[in-house]
C-alpha cells in the first residue's frame, strides 16, 4: 500500500476529503519523524512503538574487492509491534 492509497483509506473511513486525508497522513508521518530526529520515541497504544536504534561504527569488507572499509556510526528508525497488533496478524 502506498501513501496515497493509505490516504484514500483514511478518507473513506473518516469521511474526509482526499486532500484532507493526505494532509493528515503527512502530518502524522512528519510528527513521528520529528520526534525520532529529536531522540525521542513514539508509542501508539495497540499498534506499536517507533524508536531510534544506534549502530556503532565498525569495519566491513567491500564484496567486489575484498578490501576492508570503515562503516561510520549511524542511527536508524525501528518499529516494535504491540501485542494487540501481533494478535490481529496471527489470529
Amino acid at each position: 500500500m502506498t501513501k496515497n492509497e493509505l490516504a484514500g483509506k483514511v478518507s473513506e473511513s473518516a469521511g474526509l476529503g482526499v486532500g484532507q486525508a493526505k494532509g493528515a497522513v503527512d502530518a502524522v508521518f512528519d510528527a513521528i519523524a520529528a520526534e525520532l530526529a529529536a531522540g525521542g520515541e513514539v508509542a501508539v497504544a495497540g499498534f506499536g512503538k517507533f524508536a531510534v536504534s544506534h549502530r556503532a561504527a565498525r569495519s566491513g569488507r567491500n564484496p567486489a574487492t575484498g578490501a576492508t572499509i570503515y562503516i561510520s556510526a549511524s542511527k536508524a528508525a525501528k518499529f516494535s509491534a504491540a501485542s494487540a497488533l501481533k494478535k490481529q496478524l496471527n489470529p
